[in-house]
């Protein structure tokens, strides 16, 4: 079974130097056909690795594996500059979902808006359809978690994201991991103990955003206006959602997302010694 500790050994591994299967095996003391498989799944899950084969179809083949440039993924002007935005902020109201919105067409999105007191009373149903279309991986940027509560009487974020646990989905999250959000963090990762399966990875890492990306093909984007008090302004709050159906953008978010969770201090560390001091 493809561990996130073997997860980690194989990136370190690659990190240093191209390898090729071969000596990625005899690393991890398993056979060629194993390694090969774990390659494989990190690359289809993560992209933080890549491989070519040399001397395809013949019996000298070689396959190599290497560490992926996360740099070559921005694709327009507009992207580059978004990405500095995003990694150099840490509080949401540093970033603005609408800057990646208006580069969309038409087409290819949709806003919902809506007035209201707490998210809990948004239009719940809408987020749970969304999250059921997820095939294999889901991504979270996520504040502390907290919309894993969120539930009214047609449905539960929470028990949608358990049914993609059961259906085999990963689920990787980038949030804050502090003791404000200490029980979200430990009930998401129940589910990794409740089916005896590794599919859920989260990881500390202040970020601006507060989105899901569904197998790297939807965007849904969160974005919340606070009343100011102030005449002429906003009086009310206001959720907006952005959904996004647009492939390109939604690889170019799974990137940036990958920068900042492959330097990020995984949740098992945090809650370790968070319960050194909470307890």
């Amino acid at each position: 079974m493809l561990t996130n500790e073997k997860i980690r050994q194989i990136e370190e591994f690659v990190y240093e130097k191209p390898r090729s299967i071969q000596e990625i095996a005899e690393y991890l003391k398993k056979n060629w056909r194993t390694a090969d498989r774990y390659v494989r799944e990190i690359i289809e899950n993560n992209g933080t690795i890549s491989s070519k084969t040399f001397r395809e179809g013949t019996r000298g083949a070689l396959k190599i594996v290497y560490w992926t440039s996360m740099e070559k993924r921005a694709s327009s002007v507009f992207q580059e500059d978004l990405e500095k935005q995003i990694l150099n902020a840490k509080r949401k109201e540093d970033f603005s979902a609408f800057d990646i919105f208006q580069h969309i067409d038409d087409k290819n999105k949709r806003v919902t808006i809506e007035e209201k007191s707490s998210e809990e009373t948004t239009n719940l149903k809408e987020l749970a359809e969304i999250i059921k279309q997820t095939k294999k991986e889901l991504i979270s940027l996520s504040g502390n978690l907290s919309y894993i509560n969120l539930k009214n009487k047609s449905c539960s974020i929470f028990d949608e994201l358990e049914n993609l646990i059961k259906g085999g989905v990963r689920i990787k999250a980038l949030c804050r991991i502090d003791i404000s959000g200490k029980e979200n963090i430990e009930k998401l990762l129940s589910l990794n103990f409740k089916y005896g399966k590794e599919l859920v990875e989260i990881r500390h890492y202040e970020h601006p955003m507060r989105a899901f990306i569904i197998d790297k093909k939807i965007i849904r984007l969160k974005e919340i206006k606070e009343p100011t008090g102030k005449m002429h302004e906003l009086n009310k709050k206001l959720f907006i959602f952005y959904t996004i159906r647009d492939k390109n953008w939604a690889e170019w978010i799974a990137s940036v997302f990958l920068k900042m969770f492959n330097k990020s201090i995984g949740a098992e560390k945090r809650l370790q010694e968070l319960n050194k001091i909470f307890v």
